[in-house]
């Protein structure tokens, strides 16, 4: 009761979806620097999250849930709002990346990855953006990615889908603006995550040599820039998609 008290006159409640490593976790961290309460969602709790949550126990809850159960997203949904009070925004951060080549690839495999990185982002829009649009303010900030629009040798399904997600977001804005919400993507290239752990020798120094800056965006400068489009500074940027990849596609 009196952690409920503390978020709901206080702070603006933020929920982060894949916020156990890598990206999710960098923006955990920038959230909670700038005093959000954090809803932080991921399958299980890492150790880096738990010494998050141990450090801020009034300013971040880890709820444990799959996004590939897309049948009970509703009711995470419900009780989040019943715990926390309406969020002001929602980071739809998970995300899966099978990689192989289409041919090859099991249909499980795929459908897996369009259910965690497409059909769940939509499914808590559609659910969180309704107590947005009873507080006529919000922010939703989807993470796609570059090779949305570069494209990759055997990252074709993981393209399609983040692709779809800003169609997605561009779509969105449109119909929730009018509700003082705003919708956009960052688009991170290559960072050293976990995620990207194959790109390892010569295969990382060959993606570093096409950066104007010699090197790799961190999760920090990705996060950093969900955390300027939750910002007032950006009450007036919806529908677009923020890249993030230390100049590689420029």
């Amino acid at each position: 009761m009196l952690l409920n008290s503390i978020v709901k006159s206080q702070k603006k409640t933020v929920i982060v979806t894949g916020a156990s490593r890598g990206l999710g976790l960098a923006i955990c961290n920038q959230l909670l620097q700038e005093k959000y309460f954090v809803v932080a969602i991921s399958r299980s709790l890492s150790n880096e999250l738990s010494n998050l949550c141990d450090g801020h126990p009034l300013s971040i809850a880890h709820l444990p849930y799959d996004l590939a159960n897309l049948d009970d997203i509703h009711t995470l949904c419900k009780a989040i709002i019943e715990e926390f009070g309406r969020p002001y925004a929602l980071v739809n951060n998970a995300a899966v990346g099978h990689d192989g080549v289409l041919a090859t690839m099991h249909n499980s495999e795929i459908n897996s990855l369009l259910n965690i990185n497409i059909q769940a982002p939509i499914l808590l829009s559609k659910y969180l953006s309704r107590s947005m649009m009873l507080n006529r303010t919000g922010r939703i900030i989807n993470i796609s990615s570059i090779i949305a629009s570069t494209g990759f040798s055997g990252l074709s399904v993981y393209a399609a889908s983040k692709a779809a997600i800003e169609g997605f977001t561009r779509s969105l804005s449109r119909e929730v603006g009018k509700a003082g919400i705003t919708v956009n993507c960052v688009a991170p290239g290559y960072m050293q995550t976990e995620m990207t752990s194959s790109l390892q020798g010569e295969k990382l120094e060959s993606v570093k040599r096409r950066s104007p800056l010699g090197r790799l965006a961190s999760p920090a400068d990705a996060a950093s820039a969900v955390l300027y489009l939750m910002s007032e500074q950006a009450k007036s940027m919806t529908g677009t998609i923020m890249t993030v990849d230390a100049g590689s596609t420029a």
